[in-house]
């Protein structure tokens, strides 16, 4: 780290640069160590420049607009649970010319490479500790080398297959190496949705086609993984701990994007050491998995024991071969922070060269200690106290150090000793360098590091161009982290010309679908995400007829709201809520399922759920009984039919929409059965019938189709045994019977699943019935007969 006064820039900048000030001792982005704009971010200045403040801004609200319409979101662990926080996108990308990013590739190819030998040393022969290269206590200890792995060669012949690296530049210009990622890399889903962003804020900006695209990378590592051994007729499937993750959103994108499955340990198991999916039609197997989940909560029956994220089994098909892992399990070890110590010695021993990238400043103290002491003297590190000597190291010009610091704590002074043993020189002490973010209408320098994802491929280590930078979410480099208030921008590579325009599919070729998979705890949460509609549907029926005679007869105790107010009751409805708590509990429970499919389930349609809980919210907390409540309860109704129809009528009819549709249609018939058993049971008031055509939203309907009020029997006839009436449990059986038919295994051996016999003399017996044959115990009857079929499609598809 060098010291000194940072250049000012030229005078003949735009007035956008005028408050633009680099740090004394520290390298910008925007501006060379002369003070001079670099080359590559001309084009881009330029074109702010001729925007005003008002301009600048609503271009780029276009961004943020686009990422709250996707529903981009990272989960921030301030709280629990952990709540969904819009992506906090810096608008301003970061410019990197392509002939200095290659460099860059060159040093981080060099730098994969030694990882994969040091893992396949660590793992296998050993040499380096038994060289003494490095100490065993300092692999030993760490938790993430796995025991149970050692000997263990992954069936690719490689232990990774994606790593990132975290950097940034030294004051001199050069970059270095901040952090390894090998463990389960995240930031790739998250620089395309970038990209997108990027792209809306600069539509109208000079040629994009001199920006490198991304859609090659993820095309390479695609195929890549496609082509791994024993990977044919076999799927590939990225491995979630599930939606409560950080970064659930990009596992989702990811699995869209490249058309992958997206699993959690539950979905996966391990039979005569093969990795096998379970879905509608059966279990099947798998030839990759991307994993996301930690190594050590991979497989609760070798590693960690009380895990419930992984999969009993999935080491033996790993030591057995018959599974390719990205990346392979254990790889976690090489993100020790003390491994870096030993980087240096490490590549020239294993190569003959030094290290292209120099590491972030670390130093390993030996064994960990209980205290240690830090101290600065005339330009020197002492590290004193239960060591067995003072150890003297050389960091060169540094900001005052001093202070107590405890093993795997920091006072946020300038450097620690953490758990592994390991002096770290961090971000408070290593100079990041700094890159322009928009703060209140100006450009500001703030602190910046890149995140570079390379893949391996059969032609070697690929390189995404650009995508992911993290900006700090002021001058003060701790903030970096999106957990701590950072934010996140695009990175640009950009060429001097056009650059060739990629897309996931090469030219020329026609993209085959796959054979569907649905997994079974996919199908299980679009079963039950249909119902749970359904159901918060029929809760806010009741709530708005309740409220509204309320509202006819001015008090709780006349016939008409008493009588609603009982069934309520028996259906776990508070009628003297304005807003019925359960009908919260209905979205929150269909928000949920919803949540676990994010892959299979369109942008629109989260959306339109996530309005809904939010209005909800918000009406919740205002809303009076009476014509507020009615009022609010239909604005919810025509929100929800909105969703629903949306769903229902846009999604693919694949086999996830069949478990969605039968759902809704088994919530449906429970409900009307229950309401026509409930309302216009002998001993109703007077004019209950009209409140359940109502409640079946056939009031038009009633009216052209039978003279006179509506009666039991004519209700029981539109509600219960129309067969085109949407709205009638006729009908919905015969939609359950259609939809079971077309299930897997449906007409194996010519003869009906057990779901549809189970169905089939259920709509036989109500299209021939007439309305006096559904009595109460006819009604309640129906019902218990709709839960076995519930109970059959459970047992035959969702387990």
């Amino acid at each position: 780290m060098t010291g000194g006064n940072a250049p000012s820039p030229a005078p003949d900048l735009p007035p956008l640069l005028a408050g633009y000030v680099p740090k004394p001792g520290v390298a910008d982005e925007l501006f060379d160590a002369g003070g001079g704009l670099r080359p590559v971010w001309r084009p881009l200045i330029d074109h702010l420049a001729k925007l005003t403040p008002e301009q600048i801004e609503e271009h780029f609200a276009r961004g943020r607009t686009y990422l709250r319409d996707a529903g981009v979101y990272f989960r921030q662990y301030a709280t629990t649970p952990a709540p969904e926080r819009d992506w906090p996108l810096s608008p301003v990308p970061v410019l990197i010319h392509e002939g200095e990013w290659a460099d860059i590739c060159d040093g981080l190819t060099q730098r994969a490479d030694l990882l994969e030998a040091v893992m396949a040393d660590l793992y296998g022969p050993a040499d380096l500790v038994r060289q003494g290269h490095l100490p065993a206590e300092l692999v030993a200890r760490s938790p993430e080398w796995l025991r149970p792995l050692v000997g263990v060669r992954p069936a690719s012949g490689h232990f990774l297959h994606l790593v990132s690296f975290e950097i940034s530049r030294n004051p001199d210009g050069s970059w270095f190496v901040i952090g390894d990622r090998t463990q389960a890399p995240s930031g790739a889903g998250f620089a395309l949705e970038n990209r997108m962003a990027t792209t809306r804020i600069f539509n109208d900006l000079f040629p994009r086609e001199n920006i490198h695209r991304l859609a090659g990378f993820f095309r390479a590592f695609r195929d890549a993984m496609d082509g791994l051994p024993g990977t044919a007729n076999r799927r590939t499937a990225i491995l979630t701990p599930g939606p409560n993750n950080a970064s659930y959103f990009e596992h989702t994108y990811i699995a869209r994007y490249l058309g992958a499955l997206l699993l959690e340990g539950e979905d996966i198991t391990v039979r005569d050491g093969q990795v096998m999916v379970r879905t509608i039609e059966g279990p099947q197997p798998l030839g990759t998995l991307w994993r996301r989940v930690d190594s050590d909560y991979t497989d609760p029956l070798e590693l960690h024991e009380e895990s419930q994220l992984g999969t009993p089994g999935l080491v033996n098909a790993s030591r057995l071969g018959r599974v390719n892992l990205i990346n392979a399990l254990g790889s976690g070890v090489l993100e020790m922070r003390a491994l870096m110590a030993f980087l240096p010695k490490v590549c020239t021993v294993l190569t003959g060269e030094a290290l292209r990238l120099p590491n972030i400043a670390t130093w390993w103290c030996g064994q960990p200690t209980e205290r240690a002491y830090v101290k600065q003297n005339a330009g020197r590190m002492m590290i004193a106290g239960a060591l067995a000597h003072d150890l003297p190291l050389d960091i060169g010009a540094t900001t005052a150090v001093g202070g107590e610091f405890r093993s795997g704590a920091r006072d946020s002074i300038d450097a620690w000793i953490d758990e592994e043993g390991a002096l770290l020189v961090g971000q408070e002490l290593v100079t990041l360098s700094t890159a322009p973010a928009w703060y209140e209408g100006r450009l500001v320098p703030h602190p910046m590091t890149v995140r570079v994802t390379a893949a391996r491929t059969p032609r070697g280590w690929t390189f995404m161009p650009g995508g992911y930078a993290r900006i700090g979410a002021s001058d003060d480099a701790t903030a970096l982290a999106m957990q701590r208030g950072g934010a996140v921008a695009d990175v640009w590579i950009v060429a001097d010309g056009p650059v060739p325009h990629e897309t996931l599919l090469p030219p020329g070729t026609r993209q085959l679908a796959d054979p569907e998979s649905l997994p079974s705890r996919a199908a299980e949460n679009l079963y039950w995400l249909g119902r749970y509609v359904e159901r918060a549907e029929t809760a806010l029926r009741l709530a708005r007829a309740y409220q509204l005679r309320l509202l006819e007869a001015g008090s709780p105790d006349d016939p008409h709201p008493a009588h609603l107010s009982a069934f309520m009751a028996e259906v776990d409805l508070d009628a003297a809520q304005a807003i019925p708590s359960g009908v919260a509990a209905a979205l929150a429970a269909a928000g949920a399922c919803a949540g676990k499919v994010r892959d299979r389930f369109s942008i629109d349609g989260w959306a339109a759920l996530q309005d809904l809980s939010r209005t909800l919210d918000q009406m919740a907390a205002t809303v009076r009984p009476g014509d507020d409540a009615a009022r609010a309860t239909g604005v919810l109704l025509r929100k929800l039919t909105g969703f629903a129809g949306l769903v229902h009528e846009n999604m693919y009819r694949f086999a996830g929409w069949r478990f969605l549709a039968f759902g809704r249609a088994v919530e449906r018939c429970d409900a009307l059965a229950a309401i026509l058993a409930g309302l216009v049971a002998e001993g109703a008031p007077e004019g209950a019938a009209e409140i359940v055509v109502e409640l079946g939203d056939s009031v038009m309907t009633h009216r052209r189709r039978y003279r006179g009020e509506a009666t039991r029997d004519s209700v029981i006839d539109l509600l219960a045994l129309d067969p085109n009436n949407p709205r009638a449990i006729l009908f919905q059986l015969t939609e359950m019977l259609d939809l079971a038919a077309r299930m897997p295994g449906a007409g194996r051996d010519g003869r009906p699943s057990a779901l549809m016999r189970a169905i089939l003399p259920l709509q036989a017996r109500l299209a021939v019935a007439a309305p006096d044959a559904l009595t109460d115990e006819a009604l309640s009857g129906l019902r218990n007969e709709l839960a076995v079929v519930s109970d059959l499609l459970s047992a035959e598809y969702l387990r």
